[in-house]
Order: structure tokens, then C-alpha cells, then sequence
């Protein structure tokens, strides 16, 4: 059977979602929990491969097994096997049409940025945070260049392995709450190290260093050296996978709301 899995992590205590030979990885850790419980090896495959530092407060993941276990034991169980920074938060079982990564056709991500001139000391690590003050105003502006099927060339790695540079963004949306920033973006699909080097441009703009419009530029340069530099992974979160409604599998979590 295919059992699909919603989960939350914190990116700090591991090198990203991807399997590693050091055994560092989210999916390590989550195939050694699912194969104690299944008893026998398993793997899992995510919606979506975090990088090391990236957080995920709704990650999806499925595995085949010839194990019959309730689905309770799918969260409960394998949580027991879980370092603390991961959790299976509900199961499901769901045929062998479902594939976390291929069947998803939006995936959303949110930047947490604190700006303020003193950086953060009890949410090091799970925030982003710059010291300028940023025109929040400018920013949204500027992302309403980025609405659309565009190809990012611009703001994607070096090393990203997507055969196309060419997404649909279809939310790109900045909201000032006090002292932070909360960074949204949804896209059909995501490149390598595009929501963090989209976030070095906005940053820029914010502080007044460049203006809007610039942005529109960058996209059209399909130039990575022209854009901004990386930004940091430490407020960066997947919380948001859709999937085709036949599949009856939730969007997003209630259990993680940044106020």
C-alpha cells in the first residue's frame, strides 16, 4: 500500500531534506523512523527538498509498504522513533496514482524576516533578520513584477537540476506585522534557491537601494549575476502543498500561525 505522511521540521538540526551519506537528512531520518515501524527498509519522498537551514511547517511525504499498520501508528510510532525536530503530524493511505512530489500543483513558501537594528537571539536560527529599515510598500511593488509565468533564470543556483527555469507565480505578497516581515510566495514549482535570492532583490528594494522596477529588470536580464546575492535560509518555511482534490489531502497546517 502507499501511505502519505504530513509533516513539520525544523531545519536547524539537519543538512536539508535530501538523503546525505552522513545520514543528515530529513528524508534519513524519516525513512529510519517509517522502516522501524513498517519493519523493513522503506523510502520516502517529499513534496519538496528543503535546503540546510530551510524549515517546513507543512511537508508531504509518501512511501510503499507491505506492512499492514493503523494509521495511527504511522504518526504515533514513528514519532517515537523521531529526533525532536521532526514530527509526523497525520497519515493517510492513498493510492499508487499519488506521487508527493509529481502530483503537487502548488507549493508555497513564507520568509519570516525580523527587521529591526538589533538581530535576533531567541529565534536564532528560525528567523531571517535585517538591520535597515525596509519600505514594505516598495517591496509589494516590486513583487507585482514577479505575478505570472515568467522564466527566473535570474534567481536561480548554480547548481539547480530543474529541467526549466519557466514558473508560474501566482502569489507574491509582503505583510508588515510590528517588526516583521511575513514574505509569502505560491508557484506551480519552485527553482533552486529561488525564494531566497528572490528575498536578496525584495531586500535591496526595501532599503531603497534600488527601486520597483528593478525587479521586472532582473527578470528579463535572466542574469544571476546581476540579481542580489543569497539571502539567509534561517526564515524560510514550506507551508504550503496542493495537491488535485480527488486526493481529499490537506493544504497547509493549523498549527503553525506566525502572529
Amino acid at each position: 500500500m502507499r501511505i502519505v505522511l504530513g509533516l513539520e521540521y525544523c531545519g536547524t538540526g539537519f543538512c536539508g531534506w535530501q538523503s546525505q551519506s552522513q545520514g543528515c537528512g530529513v528524508q534519513d531520518a524519516l525513512g529510519a523512523a517509517v522502516s522501524a515501524i513498517a519493519g523493513e527498509k522503506t523510502v520516502v519522498t517529499a513534496a519538496g527538498r528543503t535546503d540546510t537551514g530551510v524549515h517546513a511547517a507543512f511537508q508531504v511525504a509518501h512511501f510503499d509498504t507491505t506492512a499492514q499498520r493503523p494509521l495511527t501508528a504511522w504518526v504515533r510510532g514513528v514519532n517515537s522513533h523521531l529526533l525532536p525536530g521532526v514530527a509526523v503530524l497525520w497519515a493517510r493511505e492513498v493510492s499508487e496514482t499519488f506521487h508527493a512530489r509529481f502530483a503537487a500543483t502548488q507549493r508555497g513558501y513564507r520568509y519570516v524576516l525580523l527587521n529591526h537594528p538589533v538581530r535576533p537571539a531567541l529565534n536564532h536560527g528560525l528567523i531571517g533578520w535585517h538591520h535597515r529599515p525596509l519600505d514594505a510598500g516598495a517591496m509589494n511593488r516590486a513583487a507585482s513584477h514577479l505575478i505570472g509565468r515568467h522564466d527566473f533564470s535570474a534567481v536561480r543556483a548554480a547548481g539547480c537540476q530543474a529541467r526549466s527555469p519557466v514558473k508560474e507565480l501566482r502569489l507574491a505578497q509582503i505583510e508588515r506585522r510590528g517588526d516583521y516581515l511575513l514574505c509569502d510566495f505560491r508557484a506551480d514549482g519552485f527553482l533552486h534557491h529561488m525564494v531566497r535570492n528572490l528575498m536578496g532583490c525584495l531586500i535591496q528594494i526595501g532599503t531603497g537601494a534600488q527601486p520597483p522596477e528593478w525587479m521586472h529588470e532582473i527578470l528579463l536580464s535572466r542574469d544571476r549575476t546581476l540579481a542580489a546575492p543569497t539571502f539567509d535560509a534561517a526564515g524560510l518555511y514550506l507551508v504550503h502543498i496542493r495537491y488535485p482534490a480527488d486526493f481529499a489531502l490537506p493544504e497547509s497546517s493549523e498549527r503553525w500561525q506566525f502572529a
